[in-house]
C-alpha cells in the first residue's frame, strides 16, 4: 500500500474507533532485510541491512488519564490497560506485547507515561523475517516520544526497543533490527558494528540490479528454541577460545586459525557454528569493499557463500528455503541468493538484474509451488528511510 493511502486509512480507522477531535499524530517505521551478515549481531560482529519500503504506520493521541487503548487494524482487535500498576503480558493478544514492552521499558528509564489511544497497521510481511516486530517497537517509541516529549537520542531509542524485546517479549535478539528501523537512509544500506554501534551509511548503487525478496510461505516453529541454542553454542566456543587467547571477548575477535587451535576442546557442532560466524564477519567486510568498488558480481558471490554457510555450518535453513535458492541460482541474471533473517523459513534475499525479474518470479513461482504446494510471494524494495513522524 502506498504511503499516503496507508496514512489515510490508519487515520480514518483511528477516528472511527476513538473519535475525531484533538490533534492525531502519525508515525512510521520500516521493516528491514539483511543483505549479508547473519547471526553475527549477537556475537559482537558486523551486519549489513537495509530498511524496506514496507512500514508500520501508527496514529496516536494523548489522553487525560492513565488508560491505554490500542487497536490493531490487521488483527481487528483492541486491548486496554491502565498505567497505574505494572504492565503485564497479554497471553491472548500477543501482538500487543511489543507495545506494552516499549512502555514498560520507557517507564523503567524514568519516563512519565500518560494514557494514549493508538491504532496501527503494517504492510511489513509478518512471519517473513523482515522485522515487523522491530518496526512496531520503533514506531511505538518514536510516536510516544513525539506525544510526551521525553528526550532520548535515536540510538538510545533503538536500545530501549531492543531491551523491550529481550526483557519483556522474551526474544533474545541483537540490536540490528531496531537499529536499522530507526536509522535507515534512503538509497543506502547500513554497515553496523554490533559491538561499538559505530555505523556507516553505504550507498547502494545497484545500477541495473535490484533487491528482490522471496517469501517462502513457511515458518517452522524451531526458530526461537534453535536461535537460543545457537547462542549457547557460540558462547561455549568463546569460553574455549578465552582459555587459549585471553584477549578474545566474542567470536568477532577470533580468526579461523585460532578456532582451529581449540577444535579439540569443543564439539564438532560448536566448531561449525563458530566457523560460520567468523567467516560471515569476513564476508560482510568483503561485501562492503566489493560494493564500494562497484563489483556486484563479487557481492553476489559473497551472498551465495553466506547462504551455503548458514545451510551447512550454522544449520538454520530448511528444505523450502534451500529449494528457492537452488531455483534462483540457475536463472540467468541472478547474481546472488541467500536466506535472510533468523532462519527455518521466512525469506530469501536476491540480487538480480532488473531485466531478469520476470523470468525469476515466473520460474520460482511455478517450480516452487509444484514441489511444495506453496505459492511464494515476491517483494521488490528500494532502500528506504528509517522511522519518522509525518
Amino acid at each position: 500500500m502506498e504511503v499516503q493511502k496507508s496514512v489515510q486509512m490508519v487515520q480514518q480507522i483511528f477516528e472511527e474507533k476513538f473519535g475525531a477531535g484533538s490533534r492525531i499524530l502519525i508515525g512510521q517505521a520500516p521493516g528491514r532485510v539483511n543483505l549479508i551478515g547473519e547471526h553475527t549481531d549477537y556475537n559482537d560482529g558486523f551486519v549489513f541491512p537495509m530498511a524496506l519500503d514496507f512500514k508500520m504506520t501508527m496514529a496516536a493521541r494523548k489522553r487525560n488519564d492513565q488508560l491505554v487503548k490500542i487497536y490493531s487494524i490487521d488483527h481487528q482487535e483492541q486491548v486496554e490497560f491502565e498505567l497505574n500498576g505494572a504492565i503485564f503480558h497479554d497471553q491472548k493478544a500477543t501482538w500487543s506485547n511489543y507495545l506494552r514492552g516499549v512502555m514498560e521499558i520507557l517507564r523503567q528509564a524514568g519516563v512519565e507515561l500518560c494514557g494514549v489511544e493508538i491504532a496501527f497497521h503494517g504492510d511489513v510481511p509478518q512471519g517473513a523475517g523482515l522485522s515487523s516486530s522491530a518496526a512496531l517497537e520503533v514506531v511505538t517509541v518514536v510516536v510516544l516520544q513525539a506525544l510526551i516529549g521525553f528526550k532520548f537520542t535515536p540510538l538510545e531509542l533503538a536500545k530501549l526497543c531492543q531491551k523491550a524485546e529481550n526483557q519483556f517479549v522474551g526474544m533474545n535478539c541483537g540490536i540490528m533490527d531496531q537499529f536499522i528501523s530507526m536509522m535507515g537512509e534512503e538509497n543506502h544500506a547500513l554497515f553496523l558494528d554490533c559491538r561499538s554501534l559505530e555505523y556507516q551509511q553505504v550507498p547502494l548503487e545497484l545500477d541495473d540490479c535490484r533487491i528482490v525478496i522471496c517469501h517462502s510461505g513457511v515458518k517452522h516453529s524451531l526458530v526461537d528454541s534453535e536461535y537460543n541454542q545457537r547462542r549457547k553454542e557460540c558462547e561455549a566456543v568463546v569460553t574455549a577460545l578465552q582459555n587459549a587467547f585471553p584477549e578474545i571477548k566474542a567470536l568477532r575477535d577470533a580468526n579461523l586459525s585460532q578456532l582451529a587451535a581449540v577444535c579439540e576442546r569443543i564439539t564438532e557442532t560448536e566448531y561449525q557454528r563458530a566457523y560460520h560466524v567468523i567467516s560471515e564477519d569476513n564476508r560482510v567486510l568483503e561485501s562492503i569493499t566489493a560494493l564500494k568498488a562497484g563489483n556486484l558480481v563479487e557481492f553476489g558471490n559473497l551472498m551465495n557463500a553466506s547462504h551455503d554457510s548458514l545451510r551447512d555450518d550454522y544449520q538454520v535453513s530448511c528444505s523450502e528455503i534451500d529449494l528457492l535458492v537452488e531455483l534462483a541460482r540457475v536463472v540467468p541474471g541472478v547474481l546472488g541468493s541467500r536466506i535472510t533473517g533468523g532462519g527455518f523459513g521466512g525469506c530469501t534475499v536476491n540480487l538480480i538484474k532488473a531485466a531478469a525479474i520476470p523470468e525469476f518470479t515466473e520460474k520460482l513461482a511455478q517450480e516452487y509451488q509444484a514441489q511444495t504446494g506453496i505459492k511464494p510471494r515476491f517483494y521488490i524494495s528500494m532502500a528506504a528511510n528509517g522511522a519518522k513522524i509525518l
